[in-house]
């Protein structure tokens, strides 16, 4: 027994050390190398270099999303790549700009009608909004509290996203001349029509090559870095093939050389737009790294540290504000490419960020190359990648409650800015939510003439006196508190009750509002002269009963404690008190239970 205790003992205390917020874990994080340098350094170098050769096409096409220059997803795949490691305590998130995060930011600045020069100053205010309060999150622990946020409003938001990437990328697909970008997918649409008659059949030609080459290749050769390799035979067809008459939209070329530290401007009315955006931008961060994360430490049997992991992003993201990055969140095939070329540390991501940080000297210049058309393809073909029909089917399918956040979240998402959308989600989400878990319903029960326990008709009359045992189950937090007290008040408008027996085993989390609650009805009952017992109390509700002082409003002597090892004996010592208070008379005894759960516990004894 006493190991029991030990092992019981060293588990929490390792739980304990594991929820601890490292500073600098690094030399922590790469202390694999100690024990086998040459196998370390071989996995996280063939994982670094090819992760590089996704990251940098990926970093110019979520520029693109965004509606920023290239060079800012570019330095953002550095910057966050390298930043992170430093930080971070596990190997499996890969950071760096992700579509979720681009299009939240094009949307958040279409929203608030600001483009051009006025963006790109308020750019490093927003990222460094953004990695500040993922920090301060992950100071104060809240990586669990991601899991209450539903799949469904997950669903409903990139599948949102998905759409509006496609709609903003088609004109530049299409060659399309228009004013501005569309703020959501309604806008767009009602763009790209308006001005349908602005086709440029050339542009058209180069995006159909494009798509027509990324299919082939990805058909028979997946391992290849596909995308990069579209770019160059693209760019290489239409610089040899093409005349500058034929007015084909190309991208800048990029000069790292001007790559310098830049300061965001700290001013109250910026940081006052931008708060909104930039916390759903933060939440995102962390539902995208946390849940990539988990997935494939999963796979290996490991453990990831939720906190520190948000800790790593925060700081990526402080680093991408200085060095004229983007939003910084745990990108899925970054990630997944790194594990499945052998990545043992975090080292990895190091290496791949360095990679991409000597690419914007070596190959910037010949981004100017590479038609706009062809990277918008690339990111449609991204966009379309995003809409997960299993998962739709899954959230529309499984209950109506899932539907009905996931047909809201996804409306919301494209007809709204899509931070709008996801706080719609999430407060849908937490209502319904609430709902389920705040109903709480009650049918008495009593012994018949054969001794056994039957549903009561309530045209039945008791006997006097009556003791009735009334069965709470379920959460008593605030959003059950006023149903609870209704139907408790329900119960003791019977004339001939006298005592109520509350078995409490079953009842979680009670908050202020069900005390204050419970105050209320004992007034109540005492004006009507019926009598309150306790029975089958856990600690944890008779240390909030002795924290808020009902506990000696009720009395010691009316509250009865739970007892693991004989759970009967807490309610027939409550029994025993009842009778004690009701002298020598005899007491009928009645049942209330929720009806569900007793078919539910009758089904599991049978």
């Amino acid at each position: 027994m006493s190991g029991i205790f030990q092992y019981i003992k060293q588990t929490a205390s390792a739980a304990k050390d594991y929820n601890i917020l490292d500073f600098f874990p690094l030399r922590k994080s790469l202390a694999g190398y100690q024990r086998d340098f040459k196998g370390h350094l071989s996995g996280d170098t063939r994982a670094g270099v090819n992760v590089a050769l996704l990251a940098f096409p990926q970093g110019m096409a979520y520029a693109l999303i965004a509606g920023l220059p290239i060079e800012y997803g570019i330095y953002g795949s550095a910057v966050a790549a390298m930043v992170a490691p430093i930080f971070a305590k596990s190997h499996y998130i890969t950071l760096g700009p992700t579509n979720a995060t681009s299009v939240m930011l094009l949307s958040a600045f279409a929203s608030l009608g600001i483009a051009g020069p006025q963006m790109l100053s308020l750019v490093p205010l927003l990222i460094l909004m953004v990695g500040l309060f993922v920090v301060i999150g992950a100071y104060f622990k809240v990586a669990n509290f991601v899991q209450y946020i539903s799949r469904s409003v997950i669903t409903g938001y990139i599948t949102a996203a998905a759409l509006l990437i496609i709609a903003n990328q088609l004109p530049k697909a299409l060659g399309l001349s228009l004013p501005r970008k569309g703020a959501t997918f309604y806008d767009s649409l009602t763009l790209i029509s308006s001005h349908i008659d602005t086709l440029h059949w050339t542009t058209i030609g180069i995006s159909l090559a494009t798509m027509a080459l990324y299919i082939l290749l990805n058909r028979c050769c997946k391992t290849l870095p596909n995308v990069a390799i579209c770019l160059v035979a693209i760019s290489a067809g239409s610089a040899l093939f093409l005349e500058p008459a034929a007015n084909v939209a190309l991208l800048s070329g990029i000069n790292a050389a001007d790559w310098s530290l830049q300061l965001p401007t700290l001013a109250w009315s910026d940081i006052q737009l931008l708060a909104s955006p930039a916390l759903a931008i933060a939440l995102l961060c962390i539902l995208e790294g946390i849940s990539i994360g988990k997935s494939l430490a999963a796979k290996t049997g490991a453990r990831l540290n939720g906190n520190q992991a948000m800790f790593s992003i925060g700081m990526a993201n402080i680093g991408c504000a200085f060095f004229s990055g983007m939003p910084a969140s745990g990108s899925l095939t970054r990630s997944s490419l790194s594990a499945i070329s052998g990545g043992r540390s975090v080292l990895a991501s190091f290496i791949s960020g360095v990679i991409v940080f000597i690419g914007a000297y070596v190959l910037g210049p010949y981004t100017k190359f590479i038609p706009q058309s062809a990277l918008a393809v690339l990111v449609i073909v991204i966009g379309i990648s995003l809409l997960n029909k299993h998962a739709i089917r899954i959230v529309t399918r499984a209950t109506k409650s899932d539907a009905f956040v996931f047909v809201t979240t996804f409306v919301s998402g494209l007809i709204m800015p899509l931070d709008s959308a996801i706080y719609i989600g999430v407060g849908i989400s937490i209502v319904l939510f609430l709902k389920k878990v705040a109903r709480p319903e009650m049918v008495e029960y009593a012994f018949n003439k054969e001794g056994h326990l039957a549903e009561m008709n309530t045209a039945e009359q008791r006997g006097t006196p009556e003791v009735s045992i009334v069965h709470i189950e379920g959460e008593l937090f605030f959003g059950a508190a006023d149903l609870f007290q209704d139907q408790m008040r329900r119960i003791c408008e019977d004339p001939n009750l006298k005592i109520v027996v509350l078995k409490m085993r079953n009842a979680h989390n009670m908050d202020a509002t069900a005390v204050m609650a419970l105050e209320e009805l004992l007034r109540y009952m005492a004006e009507k002269e019926r009598y309150l017992i306790l029975s089958e109390v856990k600690s944890d509700l008779i240390r909030v009963l002795k924290n808020s002082g009902l506990y000696d409003i009720i009395e010691a002597r009316n509250i009865f404690t739970d007892e693991p090892s004989n759970p009967t004996l807490s309610t027939a010592n409550a029994l025993k008190r009842a009778k004690d208070h009701l002298g020598d008379d005899t007491a009928n005894v009645s049942i209330y239970v929720d009806p569900i759960r007793d078919q539910h516990k009758q089904g599991e004894r049978s």
